[in-house]
């Protein structure tokens, strides 16, 4: 099964909506949740914990897990039917 790092890259139209990212760039998923969950809590606490930090509406996506033809894995753990790496 063939992986790559999944990365993530904020659509220019959102950019208001997250002060501590650059949009435009691609960049580590995990870095970018990363800085937008400390934002997040120093603007709001912990209510926003427990949301996806980066909104498939807002973000743009590639890399991770390969889904290949044999199954419906997807690129986050949590999502319905991981089933992990092979």
């Amino acid at each position: 099964m063939d992986s790559t790092a999944r990365q993530a890259r904020l659509k220019p139209e959102f950019a208001e909506l997250y002060p501590p990212l650059t949009a435009g760039i691609w960049e580590p998923a995990a870095e970018m949740g990363a800085r937008v969950l400390l934002w997040q809590l120093q603007q709001r606490g912990t209510e926003a914990l427990g949301t996806r930090l980066l909104d498939e509406r807002h973000f743009e996506f590639r890399g991770g897990w390969s889904r290949g033809h044999e199954t419906e894995l997807r690129t986050r753990v949590c999502d319905p039917a991981f089933n992990g790496p092979v």
